[in-house]
């Protein structure tokens, strides 16, 4: 797997992702009512940010590994060198999610991977400065940005539920030296 930069976006994709993404969307199917489970980011009468402990969806393990040593190239650093905050984005036809950033603390990057992503089921869009770009989406595809670059999700005009993974990096904790 390889990072592919067009503009101030980078790419990155998973081969054969339709196994890992059928035991993802499972996955998030089976624990969305735990009451482990929280939200955040209410708008338009949803919640824009579900989130689910990575050890009760053990499908996420891969995704997160690719993404963290993918993040860890487009930055520069090993991925080990990197944290990954994530959170699962529900897109229930109709409905679509604010243009925002992440710039909210100390990230060093974002992105998003596609689980499930019906057609016509919404595109990301990225505001650049005066320029504004449409991404569409396809299951297994990452897409990663700086975190203060605006962006947002059109419309969902499918039938059917869309999927997608956000993400944040930041950096681990320096190792405390041993006196």
């Amino acid at each position: 797997m390889k990072v592919e930069q067009n503009a101030r976006l980078y790419f990155g994709f998973l081969d054969n992702p339709e196994p890992l993404n059928t035991a993802i969307a499972a996955g998030f199917q089976r624990s969305t009512g735990s009451p482990e489970t929280r939200r955040s980011h209410r708008f338009g009468g949803r919640y824009e940010n579900v989130y689910i402990a990575a050890d009760r969806i053990p499908e996420l393990g891969p995704v997160l590994a690719a993404a963290r040593r993918l993040a860890g190239e487009i930055l520069g650093l090993t991925g080990d060198r990197l944290r990954v905050g994530f959170w699962f984005n529900a897109m229930e036809p109709g409905e679509r999610t604010q243009a925002h950033t992440h710039d909210d603390a100390d990230e060093q990057l974002s992105g998003v991977y596609y689980v499930d992503v019906p057609a016509d089921s919404g595109e990301l869009v990225v505001h650049a400065r005066h320029s504004r770009m449409n991404v569409p989406p396809r299951a297994g595809m990452f897409v990663f940005f700086a975190p203060d670059l605006e962006h947002e999700v059109t419309e969902n005009r499918s039938p059917q539920r869309r999927l997608s993974i956000g993400m944040n990096f930041g950096l681990t904790e320096e190792p405390s030296a041993v006196c």
